[in-house]
């Protein structure tokens, strides 16, 4: 990663606090981002709700959210509309729960829960050629955790 010893950004006074900076595109971003629900069934009778952003691609993006997020957090429709923009399709995993309908456990999500990825991954893998995975906080650790179990079992070509 390139290091940038000198450089000649200046924030807006307004903007110049790091608190503020970070705050305001949650405030002030507005990204509109259409999808279409998939709903798959788990092997634990219960359900994931999949939000995909479509554009007819052979490889997509698959996004999990952050603790208390969804599909319709504006840092993951943001990230969805620059997948969109970079020949990628995009979905969306609701971790159960998110998805604004209440599931039919009542278990919760965690970030050590990967089995509800590994499940989409293998949807995912029967419609796509490339499957790229984005996460947010909580998703990313979860991320994270399940690349790490699947490493063993990955080929290398």
């Amino acid at each position: 990663m390139p290091i940038i010893s000198n450089s000649k950004y200046r924030p807006l006074l307004l903007l110049s606090n790091k608190h503020i900076n970070t705050i305001t595109p949650s405030l002030f971003r507005k990204v509109n981002v259409e999808y279409q629900r998939e709903r798959i069934f788990t092997p634990d009778n219960d359900f994931i709700d999949l939000d995909f952003s479509d554009k007819g691609n052979n490889k997509v993006v698959l996004i999990l959210h952050g603790l208390e997020g969804s599909s319709r957090s504006s840092n993951v429709k943001g990230i969805v509309k620059i997948c969109n923009l970079n020949n990628y399709d995009s979905v969306v995993l609701n971790f159960r729960g998110c998805s604004g309908e209440p599931n039919n456990l009542l278990s919760a999500y965690h970030s050590g829960k990967t089995d509800d990825i590994d499940l989409v991954v293998k949807h995912l893998h029967k419609r796509y050629y490339s499957i790229s995975i984005i996460g947010f906080s909580l998703g990313g650790n979860a991320m994270l955790k399940y690349l790490g179990e699947q490493l063993p079992s990955v080929q290398h070509i």
